[in-house]
């Protein structure tokens, strides 16, 4: 199963000022988040940002938010309750009327929205806030894809520990090119030049 450009929406957790110094590989794991926020700007994937008690722990990295079309601010560890799911499936709008329009069996339905399922899950702590909103999202059926290079802990042994638990509760692992190159399919796509140019 290869992940689907149109069904994907990016989630990108935690990447904040005063953690990610903290956090092992905390350069790499930012700059691969960047790549993903930038290709899915590229390719029209939505991008929601989340920041975990910003007044202590800082805003996420500017050039990073502002890739991001929201960035909810949370207290609790998973980003569920925060208002993600209603950014993720948003509510269908009914169709406006008043009293001289037509009855309502002859009003056209309102267009639906193509609904998003798939979500490209990154940021940090990978077993705290990422982990917990990971399992939010299963329990939601949203599929989740966790991009495990551009996830991190202030130690390996919490970061892989939390792969092993997203692994067994049925989210796929994928790495930073992998998405980009999923998201793509062909060298012949008008932005596998652009997309490319992240990489190298």
């Amino acid at each position: 199963m290869l992940l689907e450009l149109s069904d994907s929406q990016l989630v990108l957790v935690d990447f904040q000022d005063r953690l990610m110094p903290a956090v092992f590989s905390g350069e790499g794991v930012l700059a691969n988040g960047l790549i993903l926020a930038k290709a899915a700007q590229l390719l029209g994937v939505p991008t929601w940002g989340t920041e975990q008690n910003p007044e202590k722990l800082g805003a996420n990295a500017p050039e990073l938010r502002a890739l991001c079309q929201r960035t909810l601010t949370k207290m609790e560890f998973g980003a569920v309750g925060a208002g993600l799911l209603e950014c993720l499936r948003p509510p269908s709008r009914p169709v406006a009327g008043n009293a001289r329009s037509l009855p309502r069996h002859l009003q056209r339905p309102a267009p639906a929205t193509a609904e998003r399922n798939t979500v490209v899950l990154a940021g940090c702590e990978a077993h705290v806030c990422l982990l917990q909103t990971a399992l939010e999202l299963v329990e939601q059926e949203v599929d989740v894809w966790v991009v495990t290079d551009a996830c991190g802990s202030r130690t390996e042994r919490n970061r892989d520990a939390a792969f092993d638990r997203l692994a067994g509760a049925g989210c796929e692992l994928v790495t930073t090119e992998m998405v980009l190159f999923e998201w793509l399919r062909t060298a012949e796509h008008p932005a596998f030049r652009a997309v490319q140019a992240l990489i190298r």
